[in-house]
């Protein structure tokens, strides 16, 4: 749902041995200027779920826009529940343009209400020039293209500081039970294994479908994704079991499961990154990069860095991915301008700037990999693009769930697993509340 800087030779090389070989080297990148003004006098308003860096960058492509197009931009943020939010906007007669919509279940959602307009024509071919048929896939409703994806996020990081590693004597580990392993040492030297935002239910659904990817497979998350197999099904309990393991050992957890639950995404990064270090490891997406950069000023590839999420089981590393998709309303008072900024958004002249900005992936495979800032994040992005290329990556499962079950605040998924990060005595129990929660919301979309 949110979202690097590093010695050329140095992060080259460590993320090119974690994630495959990349392009090293800078250039600047395509500039946004000398457009028509077409649309001057005109006005798009964009809602999205992005505040503080995020929303400071969205702007600057927004601002973009304005150069080549004359249209002036207004964003609106709506915090996790978009859903509500927009609804609320809808209901009201005051619908944005355009939303930038981080989830499929949400977007999916939005189409079945008959909120959506299709995408252009010119779009729909940008679309199939410049990013892989997965993207278009989930962008898409019965076989109609309602979803740019304009940002991605490569969910299958573990972010850890260098210092707390090397005062610990270890080195970024292979397997999720030496990861494990790895975390009591650091916890024997000091500092906490971990920094976990439990507070916001999104990071622990995060952690849960990577373990779930990894120790079931991609079959059977598909099928879960799909709500085809039931959440009291074998697997689903026995990757709560693997994250219980984690949960409820207090030697890896910052403050204890009490204190997980008491800290947000930001927080956590911070317990790692910010000046009084609490904890050696924090877990979540490439954006953990663009906060400890902003707002802690960490130097991504020395005095932070990440190893993949490692394998479980025996299984497969995974390779999960999230990303916000613009779509137009179709009660939007100016959808026609929206409607354009989505034909700008496909561009990797759009996605350069953003880039250029920091704390961002584009799915676009043909932004130049030189457009961002180091070589960290251009491995990182890299690694996005080529598993996309190969049907490897596996979208966000909370994120393809009605927003009732994968995407609301204190409600479904998001409260359960926090739930069980409270008590995570019961993984068969927590499996049979899943599956209630989610019955029921797949039952009410239709």
């Amino acid at each position: 749902m949110m979202r690097r800087r590093t010695t050329l030779l140095a992060g080259c090389t460590a993320l090119v041995l974690a994630l495959g070989a990349t392009a090293c080297g800078s250039s600047d990148p395509v500039s946004a200027g000398g457009g028509d003004k077409s649309l001057s006098g005109q006005t798009v308003t964009v809602a999205g779920v992005w505040s503080g860096s995020e929303q400071k960058n969205f702007q600057k492509v927004l601002d973009a826009f304005t150069e080549k197009t004359g249209a002036k931009t207004q964003f609106m943020s709506t915090g996790d529940n978009v859903s509500t939010v927009v609804g609320s906007k809808i209901e009201g007669g005051n619908a944005p343009d355009v939303v930038m919509v981080p989830q499929v279940g949400v977007l999916q959602q939005f189409a079945k209400q008959g909120w959506l307009q299709p995408l252009s024509d010119t779009t729909q071919k940008s679309v199939d020039a410049n990013f892989a048929p997965v993207w278009k896939k989930y962008g898409s409703v019965e076989d109609t293209l309602y979803g740019l994806y304009f940002k991605a996020a490569h969910k299958s990081t573990v972010w850890y500081s260098p210092d707390a590693f090397d005062q610990a004597g270890v080195k970024p580990p292979k397997t999720y039970d030496e990861m494990l392993n790895t975390g009591r040492t650091i916890s024997d030297s000091g500092l906490a294994a971990f920094a976990v935002a439990g507070q916001d239910g999104w990071t622990l659904t995060d952690w849960f479908e990577n373990v779930y990817l990894s120790q079931a497979g991609p079959e059977k998350y598909d099928a879960l994704a799909a709500h085809e197999l039931k959440w009291t099904d074998d697997s689903v309990v026995d990757a709560l079991t693997t994250l219980g393991k984690l949960f409820k050992d207090k030697q890896l957890i910052a403050g204890g499961q009490k204190g997980a639950l008491n800290t947000d995404f930001p927080g956590s990064v911070e317990k790692v990154f910010g000046p009084k270090p609490e904890a050696g490891m924090v877990y979540e997406g490439d954006f953990v990069a663009g906060v400890a950069h902003d707002q802690f000023g960490r130097t991504i590839g020395e005095d932070a860095n990440f190893f993949p999420f490692p394998p479980v089981d025996g299984g497969n590393a995974p390779v999960v991915s999230g990303g916000d998709a613009a779509v137009v309303l179709k009660d939007g008072k100016n959808a026609k301008a929206g409607m354009k900024l989505l034909e700008y958004l496909a561009t990797p002249e759009a996605a350069a700037v953003w880039a250029k900005a920091g704390g961002f992936l584009s799915p676009n495979k043909n932004l130049d990999l030189a457009s961002y800032g180091d070589d960290v994040t251009r491995a990182t992005a890299k690694s996005l693009i080529d598993s996309g290329d190969a049907d490897a990556v596996r979208f966000d499962m909370s994120d393809q769930a009605p927003a009732a079950f994968g995407g609301t605040s204190g409600a479904g998924e998001w409260k359960l697993l926090q739930d069980f990060l409270r008590d995570p005595s019961d993984p068969k129990g927590t499996a049979a509340k899943l599956e209630a929660a989610a019955a029921k919301a797949y039952q009410n979309q239709g």
